[in-house]
């Protein structure tokens, strides 16, 4: 809820107020998902290592808390830099979290149990968007920023005075290497890497219906529908996934995403981007909570964080060139040549897809 009560209006604060043309924009959002895959990966090693999760959860939180305020007091972009790291940084989270869930589920109920935690950081991001438009109307954007700050503390409180850990008799006396991980997690990876790639930041989309006319207030709006769709599907898909694979499923993910271009290339206007927001959220939907129960299940059991951290390290690393490449080809190109970029790569991801041999 608090960072969406940020993100909802993020790029219209960067390129408006703070005066940030496509490509910093790109940057920035680029470097945010960089620090995400390395503190995930740091964070799903250490923990492995040391046999503990809660604390990389709680810290999170409280980096997404202090780094909110620094956005309501940064002056320029420049200065938001190291805010957003730090925010970004709260996502080793990600990996020990993930982990616990995968530990206490089993090949039945893993896809079920991360499309439950994915429709309710969803249901979070619908609450968080919708203060933010009714918010945006009567406060200023640094003071939205502020008040996002709250959420974050709150999850901070749960976690440390209300959450108990596990206890794992598993022991792990090296760390992991390479050739821990199987063919097809290799394969998977890459695949998901060329979709990484592919897929530049939702800030893009924002900045394109602001664009074509869509209304400050109607922006966050979009982003609402987006939130509410990826919700309302996570947990269904992650079922499905259950019942018939997780490969299935991913298909349709990579062709939503496939989908989203095409409605901006060939339908463009209003109604392509209405369209393009409802299929980012079934993309998101039905991703996110099959991409991670897969991760797991083809990891070696002993290595389950470590696996899920450097495969988010990868897809993550792989965000820099994508958003920064994307706000070149805005700004030197045209407005839709990101999306017959990302057009183009998602199909290569679906081939490489195709050689991912799945195991039950």
């Amino acid at each position: 809820m608090g960072s969406e009560m940020v993100f909802s209006v993020w790029p219209l604060f960067v390129t408006n107020v703070l005066k940030a043309n496509m490509s910093v924009l790109g940057l920035i959002d680029g470097v945010g998902d960089a620090v995400v895959s390395i503190s995930q990966a740091a964070s799903g090693y250490i923990s492995d290592r040391v046999q503990k999760r809660k604390i990389f959860v709680w810290l999170g939180y409280l980096f997404g808390s202090m780094a909110r305020i620094g956005y309501a007091l940064a002056p320029s972009w420049q200065v938001l830099i190291p805010f957003r790291i730090l925010d970004r940084s709260g996502k080793m989270r990600g990996s020990p979290r993930d982990a616990i869930i995968s530990d206490v589920s089993t090949d039945q109920n893993r896809g079920r149990n991360f499309g439950f935690l994915r429709a309710m950081d969803n249901l979070g991001a619908t609450v968080g968007t919708i203060l933010s438009i009714l918010l945006i109307q009567m406060l200023a954007y640094r003071s939205l920023f502020a008040l996002a700050a709250i959420p974050s503390t709150f999850a901070v409180i749960l976690i440390v005075f209300m959450t108990k850990e596990q206890k794992t008799e598993r022991k792990i006396y090296r760390g992991v290497r390479l050739s821990d991980f199987g063919g097809d997690l290799k394969v998977f990876t890459v695949s998901s890497g060329l979709l990484a790639l592919a897929s530049f930041s939702y800030s893009f989309l924002l900045v394109y219906a602001s664009r074509e006319g869509f209304s400050t207030p109607m922006v966050p709006a979009l982003y609402l529908a987006f939130n509410l769709v990826a919700a309302l599907v996570s947990l269904p898909f992650g079922r499905l996934a259950d019942r018939i694979g997780r490969k299935p499923v991913l298909y349709l993910a990579f062709v939503f995403w496939g989908l989203v271009n095409v409605a901006l290339i060939v339908q463009g206007g209003k109604t392509g981007i209405l369209l393009a927001f409802v299929l980012y959220g079934l993309h998101k939907g039905s991703l996110e909570p099959v991409q991670k129960a897969f991760v797991a299940e083809l990891a070696p059991r002993e290595f389950v964080a470590s696996s899920l951290g450097g495969y988010q390290m990868v897809i993550g690393l792989l965000s820099l060139p994508a958003s920064l490449f994307a706000g070149l080809l805005w700004d030197e190109v045209a407005l839709t040549a990101p999306f017959y970029f990302s057009l183009a790569l998602t199909a290569l991801a679906l081939l490489v897809l195709s050689f991912v041999r799945e195991r039950r």
